[in-house]
């Protein structure tokens, strides 16, 4: 018995240690968001009812959570499997869960052009990548909100310390 105990932990640890290296090329780690961040990202988003948003790299879903109780409704894409179950979990306490929903998924990969509002929290090698995805797939005016670190070509239309708002440029306009 103890021995599949062992082996159970090993294999746990070796998942969580290859989705980490995944997450670190294909986006960033999972850092918990500290509350306030969450606030000032809700209250920048400003959300209005029938809105349709997507958290990329939502980790524990505790912004997807705000957002929905803020009223709109708001997906999260999430690579790490044990996040997309904790999130779902976070979402099923909250009592939010026909408002806010967890995809296991790559968000690379996922086409974001039916939303008019992404939240993330990224790192710097992703941004240059992620400007040209949203560029290309969200319409123009489309908010966009992210903590710490920003897009090289867009400029912000405002700021709460470091989380930043932008809306999605126009054809021909950077």
């Amino acid at each position: 018995m103890l021995i599949l105990f062992f082996l159970a932990l090993r294999f746990v640890l070796v998942a969580m240690f290859v989705f980490i290296v995944v997450a670190l090329f294909r986006g960033a780690p999972f850092v918990p968001m500290p509350p306030i961040v969450v606030g000032k990202m809700t209250a920048l988003m400003n959300v209005g009812a029938g809105e349709k948003l997507v958290e990329l790299g939502s980790g524990d879903g505790r912004l997807v959570i705000s957002l929905a109780r803020a009223g709109a409704e708001v997906h999260g894409y999430e690579i790490n499997p044990f996040l997309v179950l904790w999130s779902r979990f976070n979402i099923f306490r909250a009592g939010v869960s026909g408002k806010a929903f967890i995809h296991w998924a790559d968000f690379w990969r996922r086409d974001v052009s039916s939303f008019n509002g992404v939240a993330l929290y990224g790192i710097s090698h992703i941004m240059v990548k992620l400007e040209k995805k949203l560029t290309r797939e969200l319409k123009p005016g489309s908010k966009v909100v992210s903590y710490v670190f920003t897009f090289p070509d867009w400029q912000a239309t405002q700021q709460d310390g470091n989380v930043y708002l932008y809306e999605v440029p126009g054809y021909g306009s950077k």
